[in-house]
């Protein structure tokens, strides 16, 4: 089936198929739940169903009882064709425009609804058709495949484990600011020295030796991902 025309494309479309996208990423594939759903927008679960509807009529969606929704193929295009243009964009805000990492998630949230596809393209080209936006999330092609690479959590690592930070969400703006000022970024070598039990802080050396320790709370520790010395993850 292909992709819908874009006089039924609104914003809110877009944005459902990119959230559903999303969750079902998280899970395996697996159909999504409305109260998911709604939780993941900010949204009642009566207005998400009705959307839900909405989107099964124009063949993005489909809705198995008592299981869930999930995208068709044409879904999965428009969430995929959504999420490029969200990562471009952040991308180019970064490097040409010069804006910080933290500020350009919600400026790439508005202008991904009506970046053209000639523009994409311009954009791409200027940036060297990268692979990855600053976050290090992986950006699908122009054929709208996307290479998802399986990382770990910082936080599942015990002492003596090294490796690169490799990637970490751009949706909590203080998270990245934080980073940011700490001089860490995507591509950063790390070693754990050490964690506290009950939930406790990871200590961790960024950079070469003799890095910076810094202690990391649970929240940031689980929201960056990671790749360990010599190993293949994936």
């Amino acid at each position: 089936m292909a992709t819908q025309p874009d006089t039924l494309r609104s914003s809110a479309v877009e944005d459902y198929a990119k959230a559903i996208y999303a969750l079902q990423t998280r899970c395996d594939g697996a159909p999504v739940s409305t109260n998911a759903l709604a939780e993941r927008l900010g949204l009642t679960a009566g207005s998400v169903s009705a959307m839900v509807k909405r989107l099964g009529e124009l063949g993005l969606v489909e809705h198995l009882p008592y299981r869930g929704v999930s995208l068709t193929d044409s879904g999965r295009r428009v969430a995929l064709e959504v999420i490029r243009h969200h990562r471009l964009l952040e991308l180019y805000l970064v490097e040409s425009l010069g804006m910080p990492w933290d500020r350009v998630h919600e400026e790439a949230e508005v202008l991904e609804h009506v970046l053209s596809e000639q523009l994409e393209e311009v954009i791409a080209a200027k940036l060297g058709n990268p692979t990855l936006d600053p976050h290090g999330d992986p950006i699908p092609g122009p054929d709208l495949v996307l290479s998802e690479p399986e990382t770990l959590s910082l936080a599942s690592l015990q002492p003596g484990d090294r490796g690169r930070f490799v990637r970490v969400s751009d949706s909590d703006p203080a998270m990245l600011r934080y980073l940011a000022e700490s001089g860490i970024a995507p591509g950063t070598a790390f070693e754990v020295v050490d964690r506290q039990p009950f939930g406790g802080p990871l200590f961790v050396r960024f950079g070469a030796e003799p890095g910076e320790v810094r202690p990391l709370g649970g929240a940031l520790a689980d929201a960056m991902r990671v790749e360990l010395d010599g190993e293949t993850i994936g």
